[in-house]
């Protein structure tokens, strides 16, 4: 699938948009689901320019990013759902989520590949060009306080969740299920909300998570994923993370 223009970012418009298109909201952020022929998920464009986050993520890493690895997982996951009925009427964050009831000769493409459309889809919406990235609320700083101490200590233990997850992967911060803030890491393209998949005290909504495949930096930072990490915090949408979280609280 070929995108072919961006405007400036608006996380409404963003979102009229995506739905428009054909795709579901979880939280407040835009994720494909099903379209008007059952299982046809679809790629939403960038809420912003592929340049916008320059100088952190620049933009040809955005462009292969999203062009190519994050439109492979829709087109994977179109082909592993093509003809089943037990997926029709369910968006993609409902199909991972109950993954036991996906039929076990597609479950590890769904898993992989609807894993991936989520996380991406998380992974675009909470971020934004520098400047524009909002002010955390004052329910999520509270979070933070009560969880960690203070957003310093927070960062340091997500920088090592990130930093220290090997190979492929994620870090991820979570609205846990007793409402509370937590770290967490999963390998390849799997997601907290896979009950089953990932630990039981792992389990939760994400809020806000890194992509710490090599494809997400290294034409800019080849093997310098520290760095990467480090910059991708002058990125983070705060509006958006505030938001999701205030969605996993309420439930």
């Amino acid at each position: 699938m070929k995108t072919t223009s961006f405007t400036p970012f608006s996380r409404r418009n963003f979102i009229q948009t995506a739905v428009a298109a054909g795709v579901a909201t979880f939280g407040s952020r835009a994720v494909p689901a099903l379209a008007d022929t059952p299982t046809t998920f679809t790629l939403a464009d960038l809420p912003y320019a592929f340049d916008a986050l320059e100088p952190h993520i620049d933009a040809r890493t955005m462009e292969i990013h999203h062009g190519r690895h994050h439109n492979a997982y829709v087109n994977n996951m179109n082909s592993a759902a093509a003809g089943r009925e037990e997926l029709q009427g369910k968006s993609l964050c409902e199909i991972i989520a109950d993954l036991t009831a996906v039929p076990e000769d597609i479950r590890t493409a769904v898993r992989n590949n609807g894993g991936g459309c989520v996380n991406h889809d998380l992974f675009w919406a909470t971020m934004a060009p520098e400047g524009s990235t909002g002010e955390m609320s004052d329910a999520l700083g509270s979070a933070i306080e009560d969880a960690f101490g203070n957003l310093e200590s927070m960062q340091e233990q997500f920088n090592k969740a990130a930093a220290t997850r090997f190979g492929s992967g994620w870090a991820w911060l979570i609205v846990n299920g007793d409402g509370k803030l937590q770290i967490t890491s999963t390998p390849n393209q799997d997601n907290p909300k896979m009950k089953g998949f990932v630990p039981d005290d792992e389990y939760g909504a994400a809020i806000l998570g890194i992509d710490v495949w090599e494809h997400a930096y290294y034409l800019h930072y080849q093997n310098r994923r520290a760095d990467y990490i480090g910059a991708w915090w002058n990125v983070v949408n705060w509006d958006e993370v505030s938001a999701l979280h205030a969605a996993a609280v309420a439930g």
